[in-house]
């Protein structure tokens, strides 16, 4: 299963990778040059079409648990002044996703979206420390009766040029749904509760809508 985001971009890719194979067959009389060739494009088109898979995922879902957005790795747990919608400190939680992972965005928890914001923004690398506050992002912010506010912030890196939110202000969202794309790496920030007991641990890995990152 791939994602509707990728299916412009694949369509282009086939496009391309035919158009090549043909003028290479057409002008080069070198089999071994033809061969090589074909194969190049056929592992840049299988490249792409592992970005852009969208595996079902079976959420288990809790108004109590939040889960992680995306898959990848957590490189930053740590105490932080949120200064664009809380105002106050809030304890982050940021997943890193390399090229090879899943990039589509989920929803942490259940609720309602009660902020939702894009900034254009810079494109340093998404382990950059000033990355959250100066790249392209999108902020989202869903609430519920359980476990309150959860912010969630999608940031673009020197390999992400799109950022895709659909949450909108007002929606009621389900765990585990789908709440965006980034397209081609970069990370996600989740800000929770100061005094939020945290089911995970720096440097492990999670998998977006099945790994609870902390429990309520």
């Amino acid at each position: 299963m791939f994602h509707k985001e990728g299916y412009k971009i694949l369509g282009v890719t086939i496009a391309i990778c035919i158009l090549i194979n043909i003028i290479s067959y057409t002008f080069i009389e070198l089999t071994w040059v033809n061969q090589f060739i074909l194969g190049v494009t056929i592992v840049i088109f299988l490249l792409i079409l592992q970005f852009f898979r969208n595996p079902k995922r079976q959420t288990l879902v809790s108004d109590h648990n939040v889960v992680a957005p995306v898959d990848g790795k957590v490189v930053v747990i740590e105490e932080v002044f949120e200064k664009e919608y809380f105002k106050e400190k809030r304890l982050q939680v940021s997943v890193f996703m390399s090229p090879i992972n899943v990039h589509v965005t989920r929803h942490p928890i259940n609720g309602r979206v009660v902020f939702s914001k894009y900034h254009p923004g810079k494109f340093l690398v998404a382990w950059h420390p000033k990355s959250s506050e100066e790249n392209e992002r999108t902020t989202v912010v869903v609430k519920n009766d359980i476990i309150g506010e959860v912010l969630y912030r999608q940031i673009a890196g020197a390999m992400a040029k799109r950022i895709v939110n659909y949450a909108k202000e007002g929606d009621n969202v389900v765990q585990g749904n789908d709440s965006g794309f980034i397209k081609f790496g970069s990370r996600v920030d989740v800000f929770l509760p100061i005094d939020t007991k945290l089911d995970i641990q720096l440097n492990q890995k999670v998998k977006g809508g099945l790994t609870v990152i902390a429990k309520v």
